[in-house]
């Protein structure tokens, strides 16, 4: 599938089926390399000069935008995807391939009626594709906090010993709790571990003696246990702190343990329900976008078209997409079958055209011609 299509409109001389006989003909012999395909756009109402120019306007800004929204819910497809370890589905309209959908585009008239104004089908675009660019922050949003919640809990359990949660490493037996006795737990460098075991015990006064026992021990810290009168523990903490060692606040309870096992069990579970339900949401949003875009695509050919050549309309459209090699040939081609005497006139400022710089997509040929980017 090619990422990058050219649609093109020729104006007709004679018959549209003879240029398109000759445009066939002229791609074949000197860039048979080049997919072509007949656009076929339906006769829309024109409407007066003054609103076609007035559309014209905004005709370039609206694709933008709608390119814009339909990569943002790609990126995400392929985010979700490679999260979730699926290997990346080809991207549909109703079923149809997209490039599919593009090269065979078939107007849809019970959608966008023919005999509607131009400005009322661009601005119904506009606000389909606006309202699915606000569905896809907010599904986004409720996604991400979900993940981000997960991810705090995850860095607690996975972190340092001085900020993780310990609830996973010490046991019942690791504390002592009575009417006079307490049990700290203590995060120590693992540089300063001979010089706790030295001094813990003198650290205050009745400090249970040889109470200190290592629990568990990562890349930086060691933690440790120690034991004595809970009415020192205050000054304990305070001349544990002076020597570089960190009390950690810490209450042993199997209620808050469990209630923490299934906070995260159900924070698991909304991820995968909130991602599978993104990811089916994407895909059908992406099929909607590159619908209202063709159809866009259509209408801004044609009224692109009406503008450059004149009334009646009298146009072939066609979509392309040559290799960058071939670009150049390709343009030549083009030129050549619009039979213009003005062709100089629109040539860009480096062959020295007086109309270059015009045109929202910076491109200035003497047919129209934009560029649509499917990836």
């Amino acid at each position: 599938m090619a990422n990058r299509y050219w649609v093109v409109s020729l104006p007709v001389q004679n018959s549209a089926s003879t240029l398109w006989n000759s445009l066939q003909d002229q791609i074949s012999k000197h860039s048979f390399d080049t997919p072509l395909y007949r656009f076929n756009i339906p006769n829309l109402r024109v409407g007066t000069l003054d609103s076609l120019l007035a559309l014209s306007d905004d005709l370039f800004k609206l694709n933008t935008f709608i390119e814009g929204v339909s990569q943002k819910i790609r990126r995400q497809i392929e985010e979700l995807e490679r999260v979730s370890g699926l290997e990346s589905n080809a991207l549909t309209v109703d079923g149809v391939p997209i490039d599919s959908y593009l090269t065979r585009f078939v107007w849809d008239e019970a959608k966008y009626p023919t005999m509607s104004p131009l400005r009322e089908i661009v601005d119904g675009i506009h606000i389909l594709v606006a309202k699915i660019e606000d569905d896809l922050k907010v599904r986004v949003a409720e996604y991400n906090n979900v993940r981000g919640q997960l991810n705090a809990i995850n860095r607690k359990q996975s972190g340092s010993l001085a900020v993780r949660d310990l609830s996973n490493i010490v046991k019942p037996e690791d504390i002592i709790t009575s009417e006079h006795l307490v049990t700290l737990l203590a995060v120590i460098p693992k540089y300063s571990q001979k010089d706790w075991l030295s001094s813990y015990e003198t650290l205050t006064t009745y400090v249970v003696p040889r109470s200190s026992k290592k629990l568990y021990e990562d890349n930086e810290y060691a933690l440790y246990t120690v034991t004595l009168f809970g009415r020192v523990a205050d000054n304990f903490r305070t001349s544990a702190r002076e020597r570089g060692f960190q009390i950690r606040d810490f209450e042993y309870s199997p209620e808050a343990q469990e209630s923490r096992k299934q906070e995260l069990e159900k924070l698991v579970q909304d991820q995968d329900s909130l991602r599978s339900s993104l990811l089916q949401w994407c895909y059908t949003s992406y099929g909607e976008v590159f619908n209202s875009w063709m159809h866009f695509c259509a209408l801004r050919i044609f009224a692109e078209s009406i503008l450059r050549y004149g009334l009646p309309p009298s146009f072939l459209a066609c979509v392309l997409s040559p290799s960058t090699k071939g670009e150049k040939k390709v343009r030549s081609i083009l030129e050549e079958l619009c039979d213009s005497t003005n062709s100089t006139y629109w040539k860009t400022e480096d062959e020295g055209g007086a109309m270059a710089g015009l045109g929202g997509d910076a491109d200035t040929y003497p047919y129209v011609s934009f560029t649509i980017n499917i990836a």
